[in-house]
C-alpha cells in the first residue's frame, strides 16, 4: 500500500511539473506572437491582428481552462516590461483572452469531444468580442484619447465607412466583427494542429 502511495504522489508530482512546464512554454510562444502583428484590410492601421490567444487555446485544451488564462496572464505580464498603455492595453487584453479560453476550456472538459471542442471555443470567440465593445470604450481607447484625439481615431474609422458617428458604433461595426474573426483563426488553426501535438503537450509520449 505505501509502495502504490508513493508511486502515485511521484506520478503526480510529474504530471504537475510537466504541466508546469507546457504552460511556460506556451505562455512564452504567445508573447513571441504578440509581436507578430500586422494590419488587416478594412481596419484603421493602430488596429493589429496576432494569434497570440492561440497557444493559450491549445493551452486550455490539452490541460484545462487554468492553464489557459494562466498563460494569457504570464504573455501579458511579460508583455508589461514594454507597455506604452501604462498596462491598460495588458489588463484589456487578458481580460479578453480569458474571455475566450475560459469557456472552450469549460465545455471541453465537461462534454469531451471535438464538436463540444469547436462549440467552447466559438462561444469563446463571440464572447471575447462582445466583451471587447465593453473593454475598449471604457478602458483602452480612453488611454489611446492621450496620444491620439478621439476625432482622429472616429476619422481613422470614418475613412473606411463614413456611415459611423461614433466610437461606440466604430467598435460594434468594426471592432467587434474583427476580434470574432480574430478568435476564429485560432479555432482554425489549434483544431489542425492539436491532435498531433496533443501526445507532447500532455506528456503521454513518456509513458
Amino acid at each position: 500500500m505505501d509502495t502504490v502511495n508513493t508511486t502515485t504522489v511521484r506520478n503526480g508530482k510529474r504530471v504537475n511539473v510537466w504541466k508546469m512546464t507546457m504552460t511556460a512554454m506556451l505562455s512564452a510562444i504567445a508573447f513571441i506572437l504578440m509581436f507578430l502583428d500586422f494590419s488587416t484590410p478594412f481596419m484603421p492601421n493602430f488596429i493589429k491582428m496576432d494569434l497570440s490567444e492561440l497557444p493559450a487555446l491549445v493551452g486550455t485544451f490539452a490541460m484545462g481552462p487554468i492553464s489557459g488564462v494562466v498563460i494569457c496572464l504570464i504573455k501579458n505580464l511579460l508583455h508589461l516590461f514594454m507597455t506604452d498603455t501604462a498596462g491598460v492595453g495588458e489588463l484589456s487584453n487578458f481580460i479578453l483572452g480569458a474571455a475566450f479560453v475560459l469557456p472552450a476550456g469549460l465545455v471541453y472538459k465537461k462534454w469531451k469531444g471535438k464538436k463540444s471542442a469547436v462549440f467552447g471555443a466559438l462561444l469563446g470567440a463571440l464572447l471575447m468580442a462582445l466583451i471587447s465593445i465593453v473593454s475598449n470604450y471604457f478602458i483602452v481607447y480612453p488611454v489611446y484619447y492621450n496620444f491620439l484625439p478621439k476625432e482622429t481615431i472616429l476619422a481613422a474609422y470614418q475613412a473606411i465607412f463614413s456611415g459611423v458617428d461614433n466610437i461606440l458604433e466604430c467598435l460594434i461595426i468594426f471592432n467587434a466583427p474583427f476580434t470574432f474573426v480574430k478568435g476564429l483563426f485560432s479555432v482554425i488553426i489549434t483544431l489542425v494542429i492539436y491532435k498531433p501535438l496533443s501526445p507532447f503537450l500532455k506528456g503521454n509520449y513518456r509513458k
